[in-house]
């Protein structure tokens, strides 16, 4: 079943205040190709403002033609994250600019050395479908940064992987790697491994390049992620439906530039909006709003048809300690309860504040927590076991049967982190916490798990992009 915040009124609500907003208000694009494709169209077009205004049949023309399911392929085609389909993802961060080594330790800048140990451990967990970088390593020049950041992600993970793209220029050379390492541009098409961020800047504007790039992408019809960040309070109004509305129209005027771009483009609905609080200055990334925003945004991308990101799953804390099994447990068990396709971007400690694997480490194991409550039942007659009840019979014990040792792996999930011991086993064992249990997971996997290497063929020839791309983008 289901968990709904809105009723079909408010979503058709929300749909009609947010074409109003669309025509009425318009949105900021700086970028000339994109204004003249929209005035061709028949929206009204201020080139000097570089604002448009889009008339609400154009809105739903343009929506009609984005692309509603697709998949992505790791360089092991097995591993795939589906989308549309009914299927659940579950992504680490893309990146962030700050890491924490131990839980506690001073924070610092992020490096390439950090993307090989993130993406390792992603590709060790097996609930994280899509690993992400969750390293932006400032110690590469930003403008082959992202395709480094890739080089290394593909050398280290056999899965789909995200990381952030930056422009045209840098996403040239990533669309290369992708057809070197399917072996031509049709099965990179066929099998993409990456996809773009599309970030609307709230409120009501885009940045050029986020635009810009998506030329490039075009290239292999690339799926395209829309995840503004609209911010209740601070860049977006003060009340859950305020946000709601405008957070839509941002994501809905993204997906008419892509179908601008490239007719059929897949897009996933990114309805990743957050409040703001007043009195730290801060994100909120796990407090009841974020549930809130969370199924209802899932709610309004579903009535378009589209698949649905959400940030469900975060915590503020800066620890994987009580507060975060909370906000992330509860937020992330609303999310898959409300339909959404992927859920992220699990690792990050606090509101955006750093990486921390360890928290990365819990994340995984209340997603597998919650997959088990999601899992279906089999309620076959064997699985009834009658005959066994009348053997058994009343004072009997089941604890000894053949059917007991056959089915009760099938029927039980086993946790990796959470405390079932006896206390007196406990204490011997250091009555360890979660904290210090989650270090030495994250510990263990990354000094036992070997990703898949490349073959080598491959590898050299992907080097060699990489340093063509040194070489070009440095002039």
């Amino acid at each position: 079943m289901q968990v709904k915040i809105l009723e079909d009124h408010q979503i058709e609500k929300v749909h009609l205040k947010t074409l109003e907003i669309l025509e009425n208000t318009g949105v900021n694009v700086p970028h000339e190709e994109i204004l003249t494709k929209f005035e061709g169209c028949g929206a009204i077009v201020d080139h000097k403002m570089n604002l448009v205004k889009i008339p609400p049949s154009l809105v739903m023309e343009l929506i009609s033609k984005a692309g509603k399911t697709f998949t992505m392929y790791g360089r092991d085609l097995s591993k795939k994250a589906e989308f549309g389909v009914g299927k659940r993802n579950y992504n680490s961060s893309a990146g962030q600019a700050f890491w924490i080594d131990n839980v506690g330790d001073q924070r610092r800048h992020t490096t390439l050395n950090d993307v090989t140990e993130a993406t390792r451990l992603g590709d060790a967990l097996e609930q994280i479908t899509i690993p992400g970088a969750m390293s932006d390593p400032l110690e590469i020049p930003l403008k082959w940064r992202s395709i480094q950041v890739a080089f290394e992600m593909i050398k280290n993970t056999n899965k789909p992987i995200t990381f952030w793209f930056t422009d045209r220029q840098s996403a040239k050379y990533l669309i290369d790697l992708l057809v070197v390492l399917r072996g031509d541009v049709k099965s990179a098409q066929k099998y993409p491994l990456f996809y773009p961020l599309f970030e609307p800047i709230s409120p009501l504007s885009f940045p050029f390049n986020g635009i810009d790039l998506l030329f490039e992408t075009a290239r292999l019809n690339l799926p395209v992620h829309i995840g503004p960040m609209a911010q209740m309070g601070i860049s977006a109004p003060a009340t859950v439906a305020g946000t709601l509305a405008q957070e839509n129209a941002e994501i809905l005027a993204a997906i008419c530039i892509t179908q601008l771009i490239r007719e059929g483009m897949p897009v996933c609905y990114g309805g990743i909006c957050h409040a703001f609080d007043m009195r730290d200055t801060q994100i909120i990334f796990g407090g009841p709003e974020q549930a809130i925003f969370s199924v209802a945004m899932s709610q309004i991308g579903k009535y378009y048809g589209l698949p649905v990101y959400i940030n469900a799953g975060l915590t503020d804390s800066k620890r994987p300690d009580a507060q975060a099994g909370l906000e992330s447990g509860i937020t992330l068990s609303l999310g898959i309860s409300s339909g959404a396709d992927i859920f992220g971007h699990m690792g990050i400690c606090g509101a955006d504040q750093g990486t921390s694997l360890d928290i990365l480490i819990m994340q995984s194991e209340i997603i597998s927590y919650l997959e088990s409550t999601n899992r279906l039942l089999n309620f076959d007659d064997e699985t009834f076991a009658t005959d066994l009840i009348n053997e058994v019979g009343p004072k009997g014990s089941f604890l000894n049967k053949r059917h007991t040792a056959k089915n009760i792996r099938k029927e039980l999930w086993f946790p990796t982190l959470l405390d079932r011991e006896n206390y007196d086993i406990w204490l011997k064992a250091d009555s360890t916490d979660m904290e210090k249990r989650c270090r030495n997971r994250k510990e263990e996997l990354l000094a036992n798990h070997e990703p898949t290497p490349l073959d080598d063929d491959v590898r050299n020839d992907l080097e060699k992009i990489i340093e063509d791309a040194k070489r070009n983008l440095s002039k």
